[in-house]
């Protein structure tokens, strides 16, 4: 079943996170944090097919080893609260290859992400099912939110726009300091970009569709900026999937089969308004013909 899958956030440390243990847990290496002191190692993950650094023209060719490249970051980033990295996670389409999936994200990726100049550490994954469940093919990405200058440095996030006043000049605060906005260096992290890629990838997949002759598409679009009149399902993940292949009922999966059959019912009462119209319409038409004379019209 063709499926469209596409989420984004933030590496942080102010969660507690690390780029190094999120970069070692996506590919399933051991890597070593030179921020921390400590490795953080996923070589016993399961589900890692194959993963890749894709670098831009001016980036250093030595942050084409992952833990070089983390640690670079970790490194460029001193706040402790310090935002790190963009994490995708994409869902890829059972209808295509293993081979197929994995040149069309590369693609996307080179296209979309690279062009920008962005550093991507990319990790496809795949795990067995068990008792025949349905695949569940997707891939991973980690993206510096710092971006890289033409030199190989890494520049700013931001810069500061200041306020001005009607003459020109820069307005100070209660403080004596001056007012400033802080502006992204960047469009990685607005809403329209991400609504761009969603749609880039949206098309990618369809376009691969009709290359093979499959009538499905998929819809970056809500259900409701669609005009679909359904609810929407919550994303699992593989956790919980696999508990609930295990027999195991979770919180999402109760919530996702109360949706199902809630769809299941508005779909067969919209089956049945239908149905109706379409008897009211004929009985229109049949009313409208005209009408063979009666007795009480002709006394």
């Amino acid at each position: 079943m063709a499926l469209f899958h596409f989420t984004v956030t933030q590496t942080k440390r102010s969660k507690g996170q690390s780029a190094i243990a999120s970069a070692a847990y996506r590919s399933g290496e051991k890597l070593y944090s030179e921020y921390y002191g400590e490795y953080s190692d996923y070589t016993r993950k399961g589900g890692v097919i194959c993963s890749d650094i894709l670098l831009p023209p001016h980036a250093l060719k030595e942050y084409a080893d992952r833990q070089t490249l983390w640690n670079a970051v970790e490194k460029a980033e001193r706040g402790k609260n310090a935002q790190l990295a963009y994490s995708f996670e994409i869902s890829l389409q059972n209808e295509f290859s293993l081979e197929e999936n994995i040149a069309l994200a590369r693609e996307f990726l080179f296209r979309e992400f690279v062009s920008r100049g962005m550093t991507v550490d990319v990790s496809f994954h795949e795990k067995e099912c068990e008792d025949g469940g349905t695949p569940n093919p997707h891939f991973h990405f980690l993206c510096p939110i710092r971006p890289m200058e033409q030199d190989g440095t890494w520049g700013i996030k931001q810069r500061r726009e200041y306020v001005l006043d009607e003459e020109g000049n820069r307005i100070r605060d209660a403080n004596g300091k001056y007012v400033f906005n802080a502006v992204p260096t960047t469009d990685w992290g607005s809403p329209e970009t991400l609504e761009h890629w969603r749609e880039a990838w949206a098309e990618m997949c369809n376009a691969k569709f009709a290359e093979k002759g499959l009538d499905v598409r998929i819809d970056h679009r809500s259900y409701e900026r669609q005009g679909v009149e359904l609810l929407p399902t919550v994303h699992e993940g593989a956790t919980v999937r696999a508990m609930e292949k295990k027999g195991i009922r979770t919180e999402k999966g109760e919530f996702n089969r109360w949706i199902r059959a809630t769809n299941a019912v508005i779909r067969d009462i919209k089956k049945k308004i239908a149905l109706l119209f379409d008897w009211i319409a004929e009985a229109k038409a049949e009313l409208a013909k005209p009408q063979a004379p009666d007795l009480v019209s002709l006394l």
